[in-house]
């Protein structure tokens, strides 16, 4: 499990023509900082303050969020403020929601909907308001941030591609996926998430947008299947620490083995 490495800002959205009358394609847009959507619930004390609250086994919601205003080739997010939410999954394979399902002391996971959201996303308490009607305990919030490297130049999110001059040059595109694991009833966060793909290949592979699409919706599919993988690991964190506690606090048994290490 690593840090994100921004913390305090959203990747700016950058827009720009590499030339005309060349076939081109539209990069997706930003990222969004998790840690952000988070602080933006409250000030730095409040947070502090903030207690675990859930109870184990624990009930799920999942949300993927993107800064405002994101888009790629057939898919689109929902809401304005902040953050936007993708309520369509084009890269995360249905199965990562199984093994999310079948973690030890998970009883479900639920997919957030556009239908539980509102149309102006301020922070995360809007997520968490969606989550509770669900009558989730538990809130996984993740990002998608895809960058665009060709030969020397970085492409900026929500930019051009002219896709004339890629023949002879060399293309890599970069996919990090960020998750948070958030209490629904008190904005505590459990913990964060990270991880990386790149998918990298010679310019004269990116001979349409339909050929840049692909290149990120792969990048983006393994760094999100790797990011399942460092879920699995911040949920046994999570298990040992607050559903342990949970056990021994309320002095239902012997922790130990309620808990069993194998299972977590």
């Amino acid at each position: 499990m690593r840090q994100p490495s921004r913390f305090w800002a959203l990747v700016a959205l950058l827009a720009a023509s590499l030339s005309s009358g060349c076939a081109t394609s539209t990069t997706p847009g930003a990222g969004m900082n998790i840690r952000n959507l988070a602080q933006a619930d409250a000030d730095i004390a409040n947070l502090m303050k903030a207690d675990p609250a859930a109870v184990f086994p624990a009930r799920i919601a999942v949300a993927r969020v993107q800064a405002s205003g994101y888009y790629t080739r057939g898919n689109s997010c929902y809401g304005n403020g902040m953050y936007c939410v993708v309520t369509t999954r084009d890269v995360e394979p249905a199965d990562s929601y199984d093994r999310m399902s079948k973690l030890p002391l998970v009883s479900s996971v639920a997919l957030m909907n556009r239908i539980l959201l509102p149309r102006e996303l301020r922070s995360a308490r809007d997520l968490r308001e969606a989550a509770a009607s669900l009558k989730a305990d538990l809130l996984l919030v993740y990002t998608l941030d895809t960058a665009f490297h060709i030969e020397n130049t970085d492409v900026g999110p929500l930019a051009l591609i002219t896709l004339g001059f890629l023949p002879t040059k060399n293309a890599k595109v970069t996919a990090t996926a960020s998750a948070a694991l958030l209490d629904v009833r008190t904005g505590f966060v459990y913990g964060v998430a990270e991880a990386s793909a790149t998918e990298a290949q010679r310019g004269t592979f990116w001979s349409s947008a339909d050929a840049v699409d692909n290149a990120r919706k792969k990048a983006e599919a393994e760094a999100y299947v790797k990011l399942i993988g460092e879920i699995e690991k911040l949920w046994a964190d999570v298990l040992s620490t607050h559903a342990r506690g949970q056990a021994e606090a309320s002095g239902t048994g012997n922790a130990n083995a309620a808990f069993p290490r194998s299972a977590l």
